[in-house]
């Protein structure tokens, strides 16, 4: 916890290695003071097949799934920043997002917890 999963043209991949683009994020998620390093993941699936308003222009979209209990500001800043490190990354690219949703702590569970 916190995933990032980041969903974004083959083309992308391109123009700034994925292990760039990963590290960026991580970099970008802990400076966001949200959350513990070591429990940070991202990740990034590429498509070639895609279509965005009905072209193909190059996307990057950033779908968080954090915690529960971070303030609507909080997420707000989260999205921002890591929004403007990816313009940083890529200004071209016009179609770049992100949303954040939250785990229920009452529902969530992982193999520690058993």
């Amino acid at each position: 916890m916190p995933h990032f999963v980041v969903d974004c043209c083959a083309e992308l991949l391109t123009l700034q290695p994925e292990e760039e683009i990963l590290r960026r994020l991580h970099l970008s998620a802990v400076a966001s003071g949200l959350f513990k390093e070591s429990e940070i993941k991202v990740r990034i699936n590429p498509y070639s097949s895609y279509s965005i308003g009905g072209t193909r222009e190059a996307f990057v979209h950033v779908f968080a799934s954090i915690m529960q209990g971070r303030s609507c500001q909080q997420k707000a800043a989260l999205s921002k920043q890591m929004v403007t490190e990816l313009v940083a990354m890529f200004p071209d690219v016009a179609n770049i997002a992100m949303n954040v949703s939250e785990f229920e702590k009452l529902t969530y569970c992982n193999r520690d917890m058993l």
